[in-house]
């Protein structure tokens, strides 16, 4: 059996960083890590080859080789995904879709021939088995009500990738969190119940990339890192024994949830292990909105203390904000930019509420008779529901404070303050010859011939005298800027702008019926609100 997995394109998003990436040097972000785990269950006889469509277009030769197409992604890759399957189906290929998008909203992808809804681990056979169906037979493979071990997960094909292409690679240690936000379709997907690998399943991984000659950055990519704290307490120590061991190959980034800053040893951990930035979810500071929302894990948390104590480790914060929750007023927007005028988060991302397919929030809203119709997971056009707030102000303010927030002068402030802020790494290491050609690339592009070339070269100062890590941090955070200043400009103004016409052409978009899934059903369904985790794991 010969098989193509395909990664669909995604769109230009913030944390695409599409405008930096030729900065670097690079193509895309991060690899497809869903797929190429999917691919080591595949059966060993199988030939595979992966197509990344970010970093190279799909060709109809790339499917005719094939015998199946195996696809899959977000809700954002949704148009380009839509396009694979069409290709396949002209040149006669059977295909199967998962993913998040697909485990979610499986009625908006009945253009396949076989849908995989959850997690791929103990049901490889299932999957052969539809792929191997006769021609012609549409059938949804529904995930089993149980959530498999992570224990016996194989290391996955990162030989398949063209590492080269990318700005990190990737590895996953857990799925789940324990934590309730009505917003948040993780605990929908993934579980409420931390599920971990073993810390030696973690070195394998890490073992594999670097006999592939990879050094560099790697996104630890759970949802909530530290979800069993007492489990991951163990991974961070065999993650600094092999670092030291391995002389400090990597470096790690991952996703946490704030209650991260109110435990030291675990940050200490963290930094031992060689962690330089995390992303966390703040969404808001108001402790009403949080409670209503079932974010109780941030109430009674000093946002700006524990910023400053993160950054002081020598962890970069990057956080998520939300606009638009029940009972928010223009009060909130107030709020938020007063948080970030001085805080040390060049990367603030503020997005509108949305509901979510298979969320609390969704069913709440769907209950409630205010959803308007699915999203693609767009936070810059008007809300896929009624809000409480009146529309019109809500898009305006929330297009008012995203313009704020990237201007040049206000994100280069805020990358200032991380600048001054930002403590040593505890393992230095020694520049990487890519990160010198990165170095040499931004002097000319963003401080000879750039239009910001006064605000790069301002930065740079400042952190010469700070040392070399803070040069590194200055680099960074000018190279990323270029992507969130330009995209915030030439991007997401102008579709706000339109949501904005929309609003005003019509103030009371009706609620539209929801597609129900259409093709045959394979396996008993998960109880309600128990949806299995994805074939593509990010």
């Amino acid at each position: 059996m010969r098989a193509l997995l395909v990664h669909p394109e995604f769109p230009t998003t913030y944390w695409g960083f599409q405008h930096s990436l030729d900065l670097i040097g690079k193509r895309a972000t991060l690899p497809p890590l869903g797929l190429i785990s999917v691919a080591a269950l595949l059966p060993p006889d199988w030939d595979i080859r992966l197509v990344d469509m970010n970093v190279r277009p799909l060709e109809a030769d790339d499917v005719r080789w094939s015998d199946v197409v195996l696809t899959g992604g977000m809700l954002v890759q949704e148009p380009s995904l839509h396009e694979v399957l069409a290709l396949a189906r002209r040149l006669g290929r059977r295909t199967v879709v998962g993913g998040p998008a697909c485990t979610t909203s499986p009625e908006r992808f009945d253009d396949a021939d076989c849908l995989f809804l959850g997690e791929a681990e103990g049901r490889v056979e299932a999957l052969v088995a539809a792929i191997e169906a006769r021609p012609g037979t549409p059938r949804i493979l529904e995930a089993p009500a149980a959530r498999p071990s992570l224990h016996e997960v194989p290391v996955p094909r990162f030989d398949l990738l063209d590492i080269g292409s990318y700005r990190s690679m990737c590895i996953q240690t857990s799925r789940g969190c324990p934590f309730m936000c009505e917003f948040c379709d993780i605990i929908e997907i993934f579980g409420r119940v931390p599920r971990l690998k073993k810390p030696d399943q973690a070195i394998a991984e890490l073992e594999a990339l670097r006999a592939l000659g990879y050094r560099g950055e790697i996104f630890i990519v759970d949802d909530n890192f530290i979800g069993n704290k007492k489990a991951v307490r163990a991974t961070l120590g065999e993650l600094a024994r092999w670092q030291a061991q391995a002389g400090y190959p990597f470096t790690f980034y991952t996703e946490a949830s704030l209650n991260l800053a109110t435990d030291e040893k675990l940050i200490e951990a963290m930094r031992e292990a060689s962690f330089t930035s995390v992303f966390i979810g703040i969404e808001t500071t108001d402790a009403v909105a949080l409670k209503k929302t079932g974010k109780r894990q941030n109430i009674g948390i000093d946002v700006p203390a524990a910023l400053d104590r993160l950054t002081a480790a020598g962890i970069e914060v990057m956080a998520g904000f939300i606009v638009g929750f029940d009972g928010d007023g223009h009060e909130s927007f107030e709020a938020q930019e007063e948080l970030l005028r001085d805080a040390p988060l060049p990367l603030a991302m503020t997005g509108l509420l949305i509901a979510l397919p298979a969320t609390a929030l969704w069913r709440r809203l769907e209950r409630e008779g205010r959803l308007r119709d699915h999203s693609d997971g767009d936070a810059f056009s008007r809300p896929n529901f009624r809000p409480t707030m009146p529309e019109r102000e809500l898009v305006e303010g929330y297009a008012a404070l995203l313009s704020r927030l990237y201007q040049a002068d206000a994100y280069f402030r805020r990358s200032a303050v991380l600048v001054d802020r930002i403590g040593a790494p505890a393992h230095p290491t020694t520049p990487l010859f890519e990160d010198v050609q990165v170095a040499v690339r931004s002097i000319y592009r963003l401080g000879i011939r750039g239009a910001r070339r006064a605000l790069f070269w301002r930065l740079l100062v400042r952190a010469l005298p700070r040392g070399q890590h803070a040069v590194r941090v200055a680099i960074a955070c000018a190279v990323r800027g270029e992507h969130m200043i330009r995209y915030t400009e030439e991007v997401v103004l102008p579709r706000l702008a339109e949501a904005l016409r929309q609003v005003e052409a019509e103030p009371s978009a009706a609620v539209l019926p929801l597609r129900r899934v259409s093709l045959p059903v394979v396996g008993a369904p998960p109880p309600v609100g128990e949806r299995e985790p994805m074939l593509s794991a990010t």
